[in-house]
């Protein structure tokens, strides 16, 4: 549970009961995908018990398990399907189909052979701390965490989120702790390493079970190549690798967490326990080696509210036409920092 993560801080205006979320996660629950259907998306119980409810909670953390399912079609296979079909119109016309109706034939093609395709899932953990105003979400890939967080957004009603934020760049501060071999208060710097040239070139140099407290590492720091992974450990208790966007992978649990637990003492309730009880203290750790968090979305999110609620007659916001999705407003999804993260592993999502 919990292997990647990428952390949201939720807006301090949105209050919600666990039976409303449940309530809204039931408008969207999961369905395998139809003959025709290339692809499906929704919720299922995290205890994986048919019917279960779509939210547990767990210590005050609230846990769900987003499911999708896609239908599995080659292109070559669909390519061959469309030729074969251009190629019985120009025997029977003559002629040979034009752009739009090759498009027309593309679609055609593809409803012959969802039926027959073969399907894959993946899910995905969400963890939401309300206490300390966190999503976290358990995936690597960006586009797949934007993929649920805008079903929580059309879910759950005047939710807005921003992606974590720092004072100091995760790029830069692995690059000093590497440089000075200094690292954080309460971390270590294990034996992993990606560093990447920043010029046309794109250097790539990778370290794996390697001593990263050596000069040929900071040399390649001082000719230009800053760190996009680095492999750290916290307290002794968990280990896991930072990259440059502030995703966090390879998150593991070292055997002190385990300690005083017995061999059979498993099962979803434990797992939850010990890594919601484990991460909820890690992230404020590494948000504070970070520099502290820098002001996001949500902060001007939550003084709209104030202003609003001040405001004679329900204040100016009130009159204002509703702005596009996704900007900076109470309700919408905050999608900042400025520039989002770049997937640097989508191979190791869970789906």
């Amino acid at each position: 549970m919990f292997k990647n993560m990428i952390v949201y801080r939720i807006a301090p205006q949105w209050q919600v009961e666990l039976t409303q979320v449940e309530e809204a996660l039931a408008k969207t629950p999961f369905s395998e995908c139809g003959a025709t259907q290339e692809k499906s998306l929704g919720w299922v119980p995290p205890r994986g018990e048919e019917h279960g409810p779509l939210v547990e909670s767990v210590g005050g953390q609230w846990i769900l398990r987003f499911m999708v399912e896609s239908k599995v079609l080659p292109g070559s296979v669909l390519a061959r399907k469309v030729k074969e079909k251009a190629e019985r119109i120009e025997k029977e016309t003559g002629r040979k189909p034009g752009k739009k109706e090759s498009k027309e034939l593309k679609d055609e093609a593809k409803l012959d052979l969802l039926p027959m395709a073969f399907t894959k899932q993946g899910s995905m953990w969400v963890w939401i701390d309300t206490a300390a105003r966190l999503l976290v979400l358990d995936t690597s890939a960006q586009g797949r965490a934007d993929e649920v967080v805008t079903l929580l957004i059309e879910s759950l009603p005047g939710l807005s989120v921003s992606l974590l934020n720092t004072q100091t760049s995760p790029q830069a501060a692995m690059a000093h702790w590497l440089k000075e071999q200094e690292p954080p208060v309460g971390f270590t710097v294990d034996r992993e390493c990606e560093l990447k040239s920043a010029n046309e070139e794109k250097a790539v140099v990778r370290y794996a079970r390697h001593p990263l407290d050596i000069e040929e590492v900071q040399a390649h720091i001082d000719a230009g190549k800053l760190p996009t992974k680095l492999a750290l450990t916290w307290d002794d208790r968990v280990s896991f690798m930072l990259t440059e966007g502030l995703q966090i992978k390879k998150v593991s649990f070292l055997d002190t967490v385990f300690e005083g637990t017995k061999a059979d003492d498993g099962g979803f309730d434990t797992d939850v326990a010990i890594a919601t009880g484990e991460l909820v203290k890690l992230i404020p750790d590494l948000i504070e080696a970070l520099g502290g968090e820098a002001e996001s979305g949500v902060a001007s999110a939550a003084q709209a509210v104030a202003a609003e609620a001040s405001s004679p007659a329900g204040g100016l916001a009130a009159a204002q036409p509703a702005p596009p999705k996704g900007k900076d407003v109470v309700g919408r999804a905050i999608t900042g920092p400025a520039t989002a993260p770049v997937d640097t592993d989508p191979e190791s999502a869970p789906f």
